[in-house]
């Protein structure tokens, strides 16, 4: 059986260790990597103890925690009780990792115990560990193993990239063991008295290639977790949780506290420093356009501040010219941004990358919600460069005015689909065909729609410019009876999920339907029976609303878009049946999610399978989730903002 890894997220930095506390190196397995990893890269690839030469085993293994803590104890036998007990305890600060390794003699005689720990730092890029079956040549590398007085430090190069890992200890090894695989073993001989005790304390240093904040590793993992907690309660501070719906209370108080610990680095437009939502630990621990931008609209009416973040850092982002390869185009909003080694050479496309149809939509749509909510009205004119580049964009290079709506294709080496929902096949018709040709999806219309007014508000209300807002009104308004003509599907009710490059609607019945109901793209009418088509037995899971109804042939239950339940596109359906007034329909949808939250610790994951609660009265886990995703920590408070605490 594939052994479990459990994963320490914080500041950008996350560490995925086994039920010992080890890491054993490899790609591992399922959804999480081992490794300790900063900026993209693995800095440590191996972190094994033994206990005179062998690997002891867990008594209490390591439970899912902001600190991972096991117990263990020498391999041995029923008949002579283990002479010692290992108590360990680790956690992970910006940049760094540290253990607490407390010995204890069992014992009422002293006695001598062989410590040691092999360490490894491979400096392997993320997307080298991707399940893609993609190699990657490295030329002219060199790898460097430097012995320290109370550690040893690793280095590695590839012409001016330059990464390190520093590992010590206190008190310091007796020795430092080469291993014949470039690894590194630290030794230590201790003699804890009888009955007492004798403790090691690890701390390892990441130093990434251009890394330039001066950083300090905490003393132990009590030190680091008081920090997380100090993170944890600004994030939580002065929220109001509702009172008669523990549930929900708890799953919004989980998700903001995996939410302070998903806060990345970033840089806006004048240089200044800021932090961010990241998208989702392991494989998105940095910040991704389209899951920054709901991320804060979700959290926006109970905390502000990643939304100026996320506002400042897509900004200083967009771009300003054209680039092939990364889909760029003046004024469009990235997608992704990647500080690894392959992205820095050019062999990834996603050191900047701007293959998504609906950020710059999103960026304009939080723009003017956070002017509304905050009253923040110099923010709004600090960017208005920006919106007006992005509201470009949309009309220019996206397709509004040549093509009536947003348009993408498919990017060769990039995303094939360049909406939310963005793995292969992810855009279909019900018999599960593709369309060929450039895509126009029907979610990314109503973010333009709802972009457009919501930047004719500010156009009126704070640029003092109401010739450009009455442009972008009408706009919207001519969009919003386009798609209605265009993508309305009589027969089945229903809007189409796109439409392809001749303009013929793409028929699978889908989820994003109700995006259009957050944006206020249908009419009343309309957006009713959406509505409530979406809680009908083939869409609602009883866990939530699938991705795409049961019973079509391209329906799948484990599919990452075909049939799977992800939260936060259900917290944006739950918000928007409350727009169109079907409360109860809201409230469906928010006790499915609540339920599933409870039935997960209170946190939802990115995504579950689309079995049906009526014959699995258990979430059923999507096998390769992100384990901590930032959307999903917010939706309870997108579905407390649709319900309250009803």
């Amino acid at each position: 059986m594939t052994e479990r890894h459990h994963l320490l997220v914080y500041g950008g930095t996350f560490a995925a260790v086994d039920d010992r506390g080890d890491i054993g190196g490899g790609r591992g397995a399922g959804a999480c990597p081992p490794g300790l990893f900063v900026r993209d890269a693995r800095h440590l690839s191996r972190w094994q103890l033994t206990v005179d030469g062998a690997v002891p085993e867990p008594l209490a293994p390591v439970a899912d925690g902001d600190t991972a803590r096991c117990v263990l104890v020498p391999r041995g036998g029923r008949g002579e009780p283990p002479s010692c007990t290992f108590f360990r305890e680790q956690a992970v600060g910006d940049g760094s990792f540290v253990e607490s390794l407390r010995v204890t003699n069992n014992r009422p005689v002293p006695t001598t115990v062989r410590l040691a720990v092999t360490v490894d730092a491979d400096f392997t890029d993320q997307f080298e560990l991707r399940s893609d079956h993609r190699t990657y040549t490295k030329a002219g590398v060199v790898r460097a193993r430097e012995v320290l007085d109370d550690g040893v430090e690793f280095t590695y190069r590839r012409g001016a990239w330059l990464s390190r890992t520093t590992v010590t200890a206190e008190p310091a090894p007796d020795a430092v063991e080469e291993t014949g695989t470039g690894a590194r073993r630290l030794v230590w001989t201790l003699e804890p008295e009888p009955h007492g005790t004798a403790e090691l304390v690890l701390r390892v240093m990441a130093r990434p290639h251009g890394e330039k904040r001066a950083l300090r590793v905490p003393r132990s993992p009590a030190a680091l977790a008081g920090q997380q907690r100090d993170a944890e309660g600004r994030f939580v501070e002065g929220v109001a949780f509702p009172t008669g719906w523990p549930e929900l209370a708890a799953a919004c108080a989980r998700g903001l506290a995996d939410l302070a610990a998903l806060q990345v680095p970033a840089t806006g437009p004048d240089g200044e420093e800021l932090r961010v939502p990241a998208a989702g630990a392991p494989w998105f621990v940095t910040l991704l356009g389209r899951d920054a931008l709901l991320t804060s609209l979700f959290t926006l009416p109970y905390r502000p501040q990643p939304a100026a973040a996320t506002l400042l850092a897509l900004a200083a982002a967009q771009a300003t010219g054209t680039g092939r390869e990364a889909v760029a185009q003046p004024g469009k909003i990235v997608h992704e941004v990647r500080h690894g080694e392959l992205a820095h050479f050019g062999q990834v496309p996603y050191g900047r990358y701007y293959g998504s149809v609906d950020a710059t939509p999103l960026f304009l749509v939080l723009l003017g919600a956070y002017t509304e909510q905050t009253g923040d009205t110099a923010l709004a004119r600090r960017l208005e460069p920006h919106a007006r580049a992005a509201v470009g964009w949309m009309l220019d290079h996206g397709g509004l005015t040549s093509r009536g709506y947003l348009v993408y294709r498919a990017d060769r080496g990039g995303l094939a689909n360049q909406n939310w929902k963005d793995s292969p096949g992810a855009i279909c018709s019900a018999d599960g065909s593709r369309p060929s040709g450039a895509v126009m999806a029907a979610g990314a219309q109503g973010y333009a729609y709802d972009a457009l007014r919501r930047t004719a508000w500010l156009a009126r209300t704070v640029w003092d410019d109401g010739t450009y807002g009455a442009l972008l009104a009408q706009a919207a308004a001519d969009l919003r009876d386009r798609f209605q003509r265009d993508f309305w599907m009589p027969r089945r009710s229903f809007p189409a999920l796109a439409l392809d490059g001749t303009g013929r609607p793409v028929d699978a019945l889908a989820s994003d339907a109700g995006h259009l109901l957050w944006s206020g793209l249908l009419d009343k009418e309309y957006g009713e029976l959406v509505g409530r088509r979406l809680l009908e037995e083939d869409f609602f899971s009883g866990w939530g609303v699938r991705t795409l109804a049961a019973g079509q042939p391209a329906y799948h239950p484990l599919s990452y878009h075909r049939g799977s339940v992800w939260p936060h596109d259900n917290a944006l359906i739950a918000l928007g049946l409350a727009r169109y007034g079907l409360h109860d329909e809201a409230r469906t949808v928010a006790h499915a999610l609540v339920d599933a939250a409870t039935a997960t610790g209170h946190r939802l994951p990115e995504v579950l399978a689309g079995y049906g609660r009526d014959t699995h009265p258990e979430p059923v886990p999507y096998p390769y989730a992100c384990v901590r995703e930032s959307r999903s920590a917010a939706a309870p408070l997108a579905l407390l903002t649709a319900v309250g605490g009803a």
